[in-house]
C-alpha cells in the first residue's frame, strides 16, 4: 500500500512538472567571430563597409556606412542579452518586433545613448524610445565603458534591464502604452506598437558603438 502511495505521488508531481514549460537553451548570436546570424536591414548578405570585427567585437564605425544590421531568425518571446559601449555623443539602440514592411519605424528600441545629450527622459538609455521613460533612473555606464543590457518579452509582458537593473515594464495593447504611444512621433504608423515575430535590429545612427557578447533564448509564452 505504501509503495502504491510513493508512485502515486510521483506520477502526480511529474505531471505537474510537465505544465511547466522552460526557457530554451541559450544560442549566441555574436561570439566574437562570426557574423552568420546577421544581415543588413532588407538586405541578403552582411554589409562590406560600416561594420567590422575586431578584438572580439561587434563594431560600429563612425560615420553612417553599412546601415543597421537584423537578425537571420525571427523571435516573438525571447531573453536578449548582449554587451555594448558608445563613443561620447553617440546614439545607437536595438531594436526588437522589427519588420522589414516598414522601413520608417521598424520596431520598439531599447535606446543606447550618452545620456549627458539627451534632455527628455523617454530618449534616455534603456528607454522605450520616444514612448516610455524608464521608471527607474538608469545608471549607464559612461561612454567608452561596457554595459550590459538584457530584454526579455513573454507573452504581452517587456522589460528592459540595465546593468542588472530592471529599469522599465510595459504591458503590449495596455491603456498606458496606447496613451504613451499616442504621444510619441509613432501615433500615425500603422500597426507599430503591436507584437509580431519580428528580427532584432542593431541601429545605425553614424555614431561609433560596439557589442560583445550577445545570445539570446526563445521562452515559452507563459
Amino acid at each position: 500500500m505504501k509503495g502504491l502511495m510513493v508512485a502515486t505521488t510521483l506520477l502526480i508531481l511529474t505531471q505537474g512538472c510537465t505544465q511547466f514549460a522552460r526557457p530554451a537553451a541559450w544560442r549566441v548570436l555574436f561570439d566574437g567571430h562570426d557574423t552568420k546570424a546577421w544581415r543588413g536591414y532588407t538586405r541578403t548578405e552582411f554589409p562590406t563597409s560600416g561594420w567590422i570585427v575586431e578584438d572580439n567585437c561587434l563594431h560600429l564605425l563612425p560615420g553612417g556606412k553599412g546601415g543597421q544590421l537584423v537578425t537571420v531568425e525571427k523571435f516573438d518571446n525571447f531573453e536578449l542579452e548582449w554587451g555594448w559601449r558608445i563613443a561620447p555623443k553617440a546614439n545607437n539602440g536595438i531594436k526588437y518586433f522589427v519588420t522589414e514592411s516598414r522601413p520608417t519605424a521598424p520596431g520598439h528600441e531599447y535606446q543606447m545613448v550618452d545620456d549627458t545629450t539627451e534632455r527628455g527622459a523617454k530618449h534616455l538609455t534603456a528607454s522605450f524610445y520616444d514612448v516610455l521613460a524608464p521608471q527607474m533612473t538608469p545608471r549607464p555606464n559612461p561612454p567608452g565603458q561596457w554595459n550590459h543590457s538584457r530584454l526579455v518579452v513573454r507573452g504581452n509582458h517587456v522589460e528592459h534591464w540595465l546593468n542588472g537593473v530592471k529599469v522599465l515594464t510595459y504591458e503590449l495593447g495596455s491603456p498606458e502604452l496606447r496613451a504613451a504611444l499616442a504621444q510619441s512621433k509613432f501615433r500615425n504608423v500603422p500597426g507599430f506598437g503591436e507584437k509580431l515575430k519580428g528580427h532584432i535590429l542593431l541601429t545605425n545612427h553614424s555614431g561609433e558603438t560596439w557589442f560583445r557578447k550577445m545570445r539570446i533564448r526563445e521562452l515559452p509564452e507563459k
